[in-house]
């Protein structure tokens, strides 16, 4: 599902969700739902914090989904993002603005600050969560004192944080699996139908994407091998997820973009607002080079077209065809 800085809006029997963290199969009651290690950016706070309406537990409750905690799995090699990863992603947009001029449009979720703390090998998982508390708190606060170096005005409530970590590890405990062991025996065991939800669009992957203005993980097909652990042999069918339109929240490159009546109505009659963020999004024609692009990198069997309905009181519609470099058309994206 790609963590709290996406969101996913599901209607089913006229109820309408919005998941972040979870998949949207857990309003499934036969199906079990599976939270695997790319998810990262897994807040366990989220799950329990009664008080934000908005959390996936509260959401529950008022949604009327039951027994949701019986078929919720977490890998026990998810990374976790604390608070002061989402202080540091707001801090460090302020000073892109300040140093650069612009920033990148992101959800200040705390994503990119906990993929660095990944990459830097000193994050922390649910696995350090649930085993020796002492050790994970002598590694909670190294992280934390070397965020407060590198952010003097970052205040972080350490021994409160640890207080409610300790809570959270106790409520989530039973839900935590082996990751790579659920999905081998997933695979090998009796008969399933396997569905892998992904978040995000495959230009917002962060090797193949708009950089930098895009997140912070791979949301392409190789998401599935390398946050699953699945083998690429055990892909079967890949369902890419177009609108008859392009969108987009936050900056970055949008040559079809349509800033304009076009543009406003595109955006108003398909009720185009960030799930996660409430921010308009950016709407223009459909651009199939970026399209084709997205098809190369993961190879789809069959694309699912959303929103043409949208396009029905238009009288001429565009479609982006090509790119021209230096006055000449290009085969690719740049």
């Amino acid at each position: 599902q790609g963590g709290n800085n996406a969101g996913h809006t599901v209607v089913v029997d006229g109820k309408e969700y919005d998941f972040h963290l979870f998949p949207s199969g857990i309003i499934n009651p036969k199906a079990i739902s599976f939270i695997g290690k790319r998810i990262l950016e897994f807040q366990i706070s989220k799950l329990y914090r009664l008080a934000q309406l908005k959390s996936c537990f509260s959401l529950c409750l008022l949604t009327g989904l039951k027994d949701w905690e019986k078929r919720l799995i977490i890998s026990d090699r998810a990374h976790i993002v604390f608070d002061f990863h989402q202080a540091v992603d707001g801090l460090q947009e302020v000073q892109r603005q300040a140093q650069e001029g612009k920033n990148i449009g992101t959800t200040k979720k705390g994503i990119g600050p906990t993929y660095s703390s990944k990459a830097a090998r000193t994050g922390l998982r649910i696995c350090d969560l649930l085993s020796d508390f002492d050790e994970f708190s002598s590694r909670f606060k190294n992280l934390a004192q070397q965020y407060k170096s590198m952010f003097p005005t970052l205040e972080i409530d350490i021994e409160g944080q640890l207080k409610k970590l300790k809570g959270y590890a106790e409520k989530i405990r039973p839900m935590v699996r082996d990751g790579v062991y659920f999905m081998y025996e997933a695979l090998h065991g009796s008969p399933k139908k396997i569905l892998v939800e992904g978040a995000n669009a495959a230009l917002l992957d962060i090797d193949f994407g708009t950089y930098p203005f895009v997140t912070s993980s791979n949301c392409t097909v190789g998401g599935v091998c390398t946050g699953l652990g699945v083998p690429p042999q055990h892909v079967g069918d890949v369902y890419g997820v177009v609108k008859a339109y392009t969108t987009r929240v936050g900056i970055g490159a949008f040559p079809t973009e349509q800033i304009n009546e076009i543009g406003d109505l595109l955006q108003s009659r398909g009720h185009e607002w960030g799930v996660t963020t409430g921010r308009k999004r950016r709407c223009g024609w459909l651009d199939l080079v970026i399209l084709k692009y997205a098809h190369m990198i993961n190879g789809f069997t069959a694309l699912a077209l959303t929103k043409l309905d949208i396009l029905d009181v238009l009288d001429e519609i565009k479609i982006g065809v090509a790119y021209k470099l230096g006055g000449k058309r290009i085969p690719y994206f740049p």
